[in-house]
């Protein structure tokens, strides 16, 4: 939580409503110009303020538009203290999500200033658009892994229940572009991120009170960001404060479930526990094929209600054991806020999972080729490894402050090969000297970024055996060499499919090796 000093004179009192007088002449820094950014400064200009964006570059169609709509542009590093930030001295700084606590830029403004996120931000001015009685409420959603699967989830068993729902957040929509829909929506399922959780407060005006959340699971990530593996699960727990409804936990993830019973939540709010086994009174969870409700079933004590099968699981790619969790969570949280049963199997069937999470991109001669390039931690290479009985590990990138070790530990002496790419390679090489130094280890020495790849699945091509899954499940983030995740894994399926040529099978309805 940023405690930021107050604004002198209250400059920021009673803004908690698109319709708040004290918008207008408010003079506001805005840290950042990815997308969060734009949206805080095109949000503000339009609610009367006087905006300044700084950021050290930004797309030049940006950096015009910003223009266009009357805000002012200063092109600076962020990683000191702009002296035109200073001369400005800004009634609120808007932070992008991108600055880390530690920025100097984010520390003048949290001693100088009053420091606020996109997020808070969008909740104060959630108003604009109201299709019912009152704003729409919001169902949040945080995890190490899973939070992008789960919002989609989440937002299809909404829409199939008969509301307009939207997903944003982390996903990619900023919160301020889908307040601002002039047809409004019936729900908000938003999909926060521990840098976005970070900046937010937990009491005033600016404080979230969710419908319905969850933290999904929790395992050390973005280390770098918060400076402690303490700081990144406290900015995680803040999803459950102030929640009306439920707080989903996952019933095999002690640290969530400790999250909830710390949290201050609404009076008669209820903790709802989510995990593959067969349900307590209150959980959702499986009974031999079945999905099932205990946590909204009227007579729950000695009843539950059929959510969906593990053959509807099945036909949509969700039955791998994370991807059945985050059916399980996503449905506990659609069940929270009234969604019935029939809506919640109909959403599952009709769903399809996005490209690069166990995406499978061809088979050739036994073997599969899977893009698992969103496995950007160890934490999520370790359900996507889980998932395939015998592999070829395509691993490597920028791994932020995180341990690798205990992985390798875990898979390295079970998988066929492993092909390391990255450009600091040290952390795979070392740990599968120490914990599995008989599996074949393949370096990719491409310096090139087209070339990684054709390299990679060369190396891979070479040591794989009919039968195996070539699983590229990197547990790093890509920005060392990749412009994305995504980008990291079309380059990887573009190489595949140059490799196979025409060898490629055409049937992908199934992946050989895939654990139930």
């Amino acid at each position: 939580m940023v405690d930021a000093a107050p604004t002198p004179a209250g400059r920021l009192d009673g803004l908690d409503s698109w319709y708040a007088e004290g918008w207008k002449g408010l003079n506001v820094a805005v840290l950042g110009l990815g997308a969060s950014g734009f949206s805080v400064a095109d949000t503000l200009v339009e609610l009367g303020s006087e905006v300044t964006v700084y950021a050290p570059e930004g797309p030049s169609d940006t950096v015009e538009l910003l223009d266009v709509i009357g805000a002012r542009f200063e092109r600076t590093p962020l990683d000191a203290v702009p002296a035109v930030l200073e001369q400005q001295g800004p009634d609120l700084v808007v932070v992008s999500p991108g600055l880390p606590p530690h920025n100097a830029t984010v520390q003048w403004a949290v001693a100088n200033s009053t420091v606020w996120g996109d997020v808070e931000l969008a909740w104060r001015v959630r108003d604009k658009v109201v299709r019912g009685p009152v704003a729409a409420p919001w169902v949040t959603i945080t995890g190490t892994n899973g939070k992008t699967t789960t919002t989609q989830l989440t937002t299809a068993m909404f829409e199939a229940g008969g509301l307009r729902a939207v997903a944003c957040g982390n996903i990619g929509v900023p919160v301020l572009d889908v307040v601002r829909d002039p047809d409004g929506f019936d729900v908000l399922v938003v999909e926060l991120s521990s840098h976005q959780l970070h900046y937010l407060p937990t009491t005033g005006d600016g404080a979230l009170v969710p419908l319905a959340s969850t933290c999904l699971n929790i395992a050390d990530d973005h280390l770098e960001w918060h400076g402690s593996a303490e700081a990144y699960r406290a900015a995680k727990a803040k999803v459950y404060e102030r929640t009306v409804m439920a707080c989903v936990y996952n019933t095999t993830d002690d640290a969530t479930r400790r999250m909830v019973e710390d949290a201050d939540v609404v009076e008669g709010c209820r903790a709802v526990g989510f995990g593959p086994g067969i349900p307590a009174p209150g959980d959702v969870g499986i009974v031999e094929d079945v999905l099932c409700d205990r946590a909204f079933a009227e007579n729950r004590q000695s009843s539950a209600l059929e959510l969906a099968t593990v053959a509807d699981l099945e036909q949509a790619g969700l039955a791998s054991p994370h991807m059945t969790m985050n059916v399980l969570a996503a449905a506990a949280l659609a069940r929270a806020a009234g969604v019935q049963p029939a809506a919640i199997r109909s959403a599952v069937q009709g769903f399809r999972t996005d490209h690069h999470r166990t995406e499978l991109v061809a088979t050739a001669d036994g073997i599969a080729w899977v893009d698992d390039s969103k496995a950007t931690n160890p934490h999520a290479a370790t359900a996507s490894l889980a998932s395939f009985d015998k592999v070829v590990w395509v691993v490597g990138g920028l791994f932020k402050g995180v341990d690798v070790d205990g992985l390798v530990e875990r898979f390295g002496p079970d998988v066929r090969g492993v092909v390391v790419i990255g450009t600091d390679r040290a952390p795979v090489l070392e740990a599968f000297a120490r914990h599995a130094p008989g599996v074949p280890v393949l370096q990719v020495e491409a310096a090139d970024t087209d070339q990684v790849m054709p390299e990679a699945v060369r190396h891979a091509a070479s040591v794989a055996r009919p039968g195996d899954t070539v699983l590229l499940a990197p547990a790093a983030a890509s920005f060392d060499q990749f412009g994305s995740y995504a980008d990291r894994g079309r380059r990887f399926a573009a190489a595949v499919h140059e490799h196979l040529g025409g060898n490629a099978d055409g049937d992908t309805d199934g992946l050989p090796g895939e654990r139930a």
